[in-house]
């Protein structure tokens, strides 16, 4: 008897990242699952009148992508509170936005940028001055968080915040005074991110109603973007159970779009242990359902196992009982057969996690417990063999798409050219996954961490990487998908267009495969389908979304800069309009910004050549 189809997908292009088939043109789905891939005949036979059958016109079509490391359950809960200058080609629009939102933001609310940029996106190629955000917003509060290592607040949020001549520098930051000691306004991370966090928490919250809408407005950026599951790796200020319940209430109302495995990250110093002894009473991993289900510890597990990545600052040293107060909670972690995860970012501190690995293993081995490193910028050679042995792995993500300057700047560009060594990690046979690592410091797009590791470049420009060290785009996409389907026990189940396993996708905006490198920054999905069922469609397949759903607060950012940047429509949609790109030029008439109109969807770099612009019709110079 046959089994027929609820929908299927005709005249697309397929990578299906199945090596047994991995080229389709055609697929079936039915009950949340992938019932047949191939060609347009064989996916035909499974059609009777109910099915819903949809012609991608030649659109190439992924899996599903599934970032590694996000923090997706706090991204989710401040999401409608935050701007985003993710992809913002210039600081003068950047500065522009914030003038625009600050308007529009009602007290006692703040305007939060919260990571996701670097001043080497901008034309200007710097960061605001405080004087410039104080001219932007000289009376609503203003946050505005850079990488890891400072943030900037206006005259208003100092006031709200309470930072005075008086008030003493916290342990680990320091807040910057001017010669009469009064606060500047940067919070600069001294070794660690702690003020940056502790007084982005001071700021007002959404009521519960709009985090509910915030965190479903989070999840359909992500389809947007093609990502259909994630793995959130917990977070700071992010408590077990308490922040959860808007999670758990959308997973109770079938109102997820991605799919999340979850870690439980400590929040407490110095009692760590007794954390992760009561959340081992409470759960089992992967305790829940295919849309939301545990996944085991970390990645804190222990406070002073953490090594920040400020690459402004020299590298930190965790402190000498860092071994046994991560033994005591890897032990426990063991014994219950929890997967286990765990921050680290350089090689000298990985050495010292690796012995405490070791010595727990000889005495509870491992014996195939899912558990890995997250970042590993500079793991060595030596390390990666070591992971490898223990039957770990590792999670990777673009941080050094945001901050590959600053560690050239400090290290040298020749270190720079295997930070982090993905490549290596695939030579020596180890499970490895990409993600993101946002909401606070790196961009939550894919594409854009696709385009880093297929590229060798930072999002500033700036070549990274030598060819042996570069990622094909297959394999990235790979990696993407179900290469982190592994870091969720999930491995067979997604990460793959085939038969049998969860029918989740996304259909591009452009060929993955073929568009130009710079041109990857920019792909978005025009169609993301979830459990076999349409979550997001854009352009000529828009008829297919789903009800929008109304943005709350309605002064929100986000009902004027929706996501991450967008410098073309997707394709399918009308091109048209103008954006304005600025410039700089210095010549005959001094350094000099403009802006001029270029058409929406052209290829037009940022330049400071003076006759790349004069052909465009600047007129500050005589050529």
């Amino acid at each position: 008897m046959t089994s027929f189809a609820s929908l299927i997908l005709i005249n697309g292009k397929f990578h299906t990242v199945d090596r047994e088939k991995p080229l389709a043109n055609a697929v079936a789905i039915k009950d949340g699952k992938f019932l047949a891939v191939g060609t347009e005949n064989e996916v035909m036979q499974f059609a009777d009148a109910s099915t819903q059958v949809v012609d991608l016109h030649g659109h190439t079509a992924v899996p599903g992508l599934n970032d590694s490391h996000l923090h997706l359950i706090r991204g989710g809960l401040n999401y409608n509170l935050e701007l985003r200058w993710e992809g913002v080609p210039s600081l003068a629009d950047a500065l522009r936005m914030l003038r625009e939102q600050a308007l529009r933001t009602p007290s006692p609310q703040w305007v939060r940028v919260v990571g996701g940029w670097t001043e080497f996106q901008f034309a200007e190629r710097r960061m605001p001055t405080l004087e410039e955000i104080n001219q932007a917003a000289p009376d609503t509060p203003v946050f505005i968080l850079h990488l890891y290592d400072r943030a900037l607040l206006n005259r208003a949020a100092l006031k709200v915040v309470g930072y005075t001549k008086d008030t003493p520098n916290p342990p680990g930051g320091e807040i910057q005074r001017d010669s009469n000691g009064n606060p500047t306004g940067m919070l600069i991370a001294k070794p660690n991110a702690m003020i940056l966090y502790s007084t982005l928490a001071k700021g007002p919250k959404l009521p519960l109603e709009q985090q509910v809408n915030s965190t479903r407005q989070f999840m359909r950026e992500l389809n947007r973007l093609g990502l259909t599951s994630a793995i959130d790796a917990g977070g700071g200020f992010q408590n077990y159970p308490e922040d959860y319940q808007i999670i758990d209430e959308l997973h109770q109302k079938n109102q997820l779009t991605v799919r999340i495995a979850y870690n439980l990250f400590t929040q407490r110093p110095q009692h760590e242990l007794e954390d992760f002894e009561m959340w081992t009473d409470m759960l089992k991993p992967g305790q829940g359902t295919d849309f939301y289900r545990h996944n085991g510890a970390g990645e804190m597990l222990v406070f002073s196992a953490a090594d920040f990545e400020d690459f402004l600052q020299p590298r930190p040293d965790l402190p000498p009982g860092t071994e046994v107060e991560l033994e005591r909670v890897v032990r426990h972690l063991v014994e219950h057969r929890w997967p286990f995860r765990l921050h680290a970012t350089y090689d000298e501190s990985i050495s010292r996690m690796l012995d405490v690995f070791e010595k727990v293993n000889k005495d509870i081995p491992f014996n195939g417990l899912h558990w890995f490193f997250d970042h590993a910028e500079t793991i060595t050679e030596r390390n990666i063999e070591r992971v490898k042995v223990l039957g770990g792995g590792i999670a990777v993500q673009h941080r050094m798409a945001f901050q590959g300057e600053y560690f050239a700047d400090r290290y040298g560009i020749e270190a720079t050219k295997h930070t982090p060594p993905v490549a290596k990690m695939l030579s020596a046979g180890l499970p490895v996954g990409l993600g993101t690592d946002a909401t606070r410091v790196a961009s939550y797009n894919p594409w854009t961490a696709l385009y880093w590791l297929v590229s060798g470049r930072t999002v500033g420009g700036m070549a990274m990487y030598d060819d042996d060290a570069r990622i094909d785009r297959e394999t990235a996409l790979m990696l993407w998908t179900q290469g982190s389907s592994w870091f969720s026990s999930e491995q067979g189940k997604k990460g793959q267009i085939k038969a049998g396993q969860l029918a989740d996708l996304a259909v591009l905006s452009e060929d993955f495969f073929s568009v130009q490198e710079e041109r990857i920054k920019g792909i978005e999905s025009v169609m993301t389908v979830v459990d076999g069922k349409v979550v997001y469609a854009a352009g000529s397949f828009s008829p297919l979304a789903p009800p929008a759903i109304p943005v709350l607060p309605d002064w929100s950012p986000v009902t004027k800069v929706p996501g991450h940047y967008r410098s073309a429509p997707p394709e399918g949609a009308a091109r048209v309009g103008l954006v304005r790109q600025a410039h700089q030029c210095a010549g005959p008439c001094g350094v000099h910004k403009h802006s001029h109109d270029i058409a929406r969807g052209s290829d037009v770099p940022v330049s400071n050549d003076n006759a790349f612009w004069g052909a465009l019709g600047c007129s500050c110079f005589s050529f």
